[in-house]
């Protein structure tokens, strides 16, 4: 489904990604993790086109990533860039208007699931419910690719677990790949299919989550350590 071929990406002169080769196919939750600045967001961003290589090629089912692939990705940015004088409902409903594959009776089942109040003003909402509606917003979407980065951020860690747990409910694995950058490894580590590691803009490991507790007896937090001390 997607497809990353010799892939740099320079910002004047800093290499945010050199060489990147991956393959994504649909059916699978996958990780993405790192250190800051290691090149994640980079990875998410060049996918979603909104922005270009500077070297390489991005392809989604064949297709050259561009602008237009917005239609066929729902992408949940770190930033948070909504009208605070709209209230949850109102940004809901704006949402709907600007994308056709919108679905707002799924929107409403995951704002229920997130306990936000529709009626809330975004400009009072916390920064964990922001995030939360963050949530909403990008998996009411109905397309084949769903990009999240960070969504974890901000949220209360008392409720982590029982929002990831319930991500799975809200996702077409038949149909979607959702690709998702964190810092709570252990969080989504229950939900992972694969896990990729990038350090310094490139990947030094690419893995089945189920097969590193089988054949190698290691959890996400145990391989990405080993892989980071390899790479040295």
């Amino acid at each position: 489904m997607i497809n990353l071929e010799q892939v740099t990406k320079r910002y004047m002169n800093k290499i945010a990604l050199q060489n990147i080769n991956l393959e994504l196919t649909k059916g699978k939750i996958i990780g993405l993790v790192g250190e800051n600045g290691s090149g994640k967001s980079t990875t998410l961003k060049l996918i979603a086109g909104l922005i270009h290589p500077s070297k390489g090629t991005i392809t989604v089912n064949g297709e050259a990533v561009d602008r237009r692939i917005a239609s066929q990705v729902s992408y949940l940015s770190e930033l948070d860039e909504y009208y605070g004088f709209y209230n949850v409902r109102q940004t809901i409903n704006y949402f709907a208007e600007q994308f056709s594959d919108f679905n707002l009776q799924k929107a409403d089942e995951i704002r229920a699931f997130m306990n936000l109040d529709p009626n809330a003003k975004l400009k009072q909402l916390s920064k964990g419910n922001r995030g939360r509606l963050k949530i909403v917003l990008t998996l009411a979407r109905e397309v084949p690719i769903i990009l999240m980065d960070e969504p974890l951020s901000g949220l209360d860690p008392m409720v982590r677990d029982s929002i990831v747990k319930g991500l799975i409910s809200f996702i077409d694995l038949e149909n979607q790949v959702v690709v998702i950058t964190t810092h709570e490894i252990k969080e989504i580590e229950t939900i992972l299919d694969e896990v990729i590691a990038i350090k310094d803009g490139s990947i030094i490991g690419h893995h089945h989550v189920e097969q590193l507790r089988i054949e190698q007896n290691m959890g996400i937090v145990e391989w990405m350590t080993s892989m980071y001390e390899n790479s040295r």
